[in-house]
């Protein structure tokens, strides 16, 4: 049986679409292992081409590997060669590229690649082991790709095309599966997840509001993360079900992005919201539910940003007060409208701009941490138990006996580390 790795790169939504294809492989006759120790027969990155640190990221992955084990077919998958397949074929070190649209199709063309003849048929369902890829604790679940408000930096609408929806039947199905097989965490992921189902036929579940409320009713696994809704996106009708059919499963966390605190700047990216309407949905959250952390993104030195439009960003973040934020400075994509702005901010000041909002957003994280210290939290351990994930997204330090994969414990946070890290003791010791 032919061996095959699947490495992720980028975001959730990427790490969803390789538990798709690993059930793929393994349903057409392949086993699929999650770390790249020997030589395997296959060697697939899904990749991801975000920005130009992602595509250097990847050029350097699958050159390594070339270069370590030369006799393993190499394959180039995702969003890379989705928006640059010449390019992926002028590296020479992947024997396959395999655009997004493709993917489905990922056993047909490994096994031509290895020069099969024929391969078992797949069946349309997510019958392995998720441990092969994402360990057995949180696996990623794609509720809808695509988008359609195509903002001026981003290269997502290139690469994942118009936004499309699973339909609520059959996400509770692979959410199921993956329970049945050890998994306790699933993170719904997608594009746009306010938009979910808005393609969908009228009269079913076709909204968010009601998928979720099928997938708390008709799934047992026990937390169940929203990974990312936008300002606009995000009312009461939607918050009750956090604090009422879903408490305690709903993970009480939730990431939107910001992107930019600037007016200007905001309508320059041609964002749907703008920066008040970001912090009146997190004063709702909190004022909902005041235990929920919320986390963002910011991007600095957008084509045209002031140094004004920088401070703007700089004093949303101090009014929020997120409890992390991902910072990345502006990367010019071929084939957004952005690239071809004249008014481009020079490297030396979009890192001088990410180094402060990365100083701002690690100051209030230590914040966060430090308000954390004295509560009990429930902790999902990962892989050999020593570290995991709180409901409210805290990454938490175990000493002493490690616990087991996918155990989840009840613990106090004790204090917090330097490395961002929580200490913990269990509930009811001391």
């Amino acid at each position: 049986m032919p061996t095959v790795v699947i490495e992720t790169h980028g975001c959730k939504l990427n790490m969803a679409d390789s538990i798709a294809m690993a059930a793929q492989l393994q349903n057409g006759g392949f086993h699929v292992e999650r770390d790249l120790i020997d030589s395997p027969d296959v060697f697939v990155l899904n990749s991801c081409t975000v920005t130009h640190v992602a595509d250097k990221k990847a050029r350097q992955r699958i050159s390594r590997v070339r270069r370590d084990h030369p006799n393993t077919a190499i394959v180039m998958a995702g969003c890379y060669p989705t928006r640059d397949l010449d390019g992926v074929a002028a590296l020479d070190a992947a024997d396959l590229a395999v655009p997004n649209p493709n993917k489905s199709d990922i056993v047909d063309q490994v096994s031509k690649l290895l020069g099969f003849a024929e391969t078992q048929a797949t069946e349309n369902r997510l019958s392995f082991n998720p441990a092969a890829v994402v360990g057995r604790t949180r696996a990623a679940v794609k509720i809808q790709e695509g988008c359609d408000q195509v903002c001026a930096y981003c290269i997502v609408p290139k690469v994942r095309g118009r936004e499309r929806s699973v339909p609520a039947t059959q996400l509770v199905q692979q959410i199921n599966e993956l329970w049945e097989n050890g998994c306790q965490e699933v993170v719904l992921t997608g594009t746009q997840l306010g938009h979910y189902g808005f393609d969908l036929p009228s009269g079913t579940d076709n909204r968010l509001v009601a998928m979720l409320e099928r997938v708390v009713k008709e799934t047992e696994v026990p937390r169940i993360r929203v990974s990312s809704l936008q300002p606009t996106e995000i009312d009461l009708e939607l918050l009750c079900l956090w604090v009422r059919e879903g408490e305690g499963r709903l993970c009480p966390h939730l990431h939107i992005p910001l992107q930019s605190g600037s007016l200007s700047v905001s309508a320059r990216m041609r964002r749907t919201y703008d920066p008040y309407d970001l912090a009146i949905s997190a004063a709702i959250v909190r004022d909902v539910m005041p235990e929920c952390s919320i986390t963002t993104d910011i991007i600095a030195g957008f084509p045209g940003e002031s140094e004004q439009d920088h401070e703007d960003s700089l004093s949303l973040m101090r009014h929020v007060q997120f409890a992390d934020a991902h910072i990345f400075p502006y990367s010019r994509r071929p084939g957004t409208s952005a690239y071809h702005y004249k008014d481009q901010v020079d490297n030396a000041t979009k890192s001088r701009r990410a180094a402060e909002l990365r100083d701002l957003a690690a100051e209030h994280a230590r914040s966060y941490r430090a308000r954390e210290v004295g509560k009990a939290r429930q902790v999902l351990w990962e892989g050999d138990g020593r570290t995991g994930l709180t409901e409210n997204y805290l990454r938490v330090a175990r000493s002493g006996t490690p616990a087991k994969d996918g155990e989840i414990e009840t613990v106090r946070l004790t204090g917090a580390n330097p490395d961002g890290t929580m200490e913990c003791e269990p509930v009811g010791s001391g």
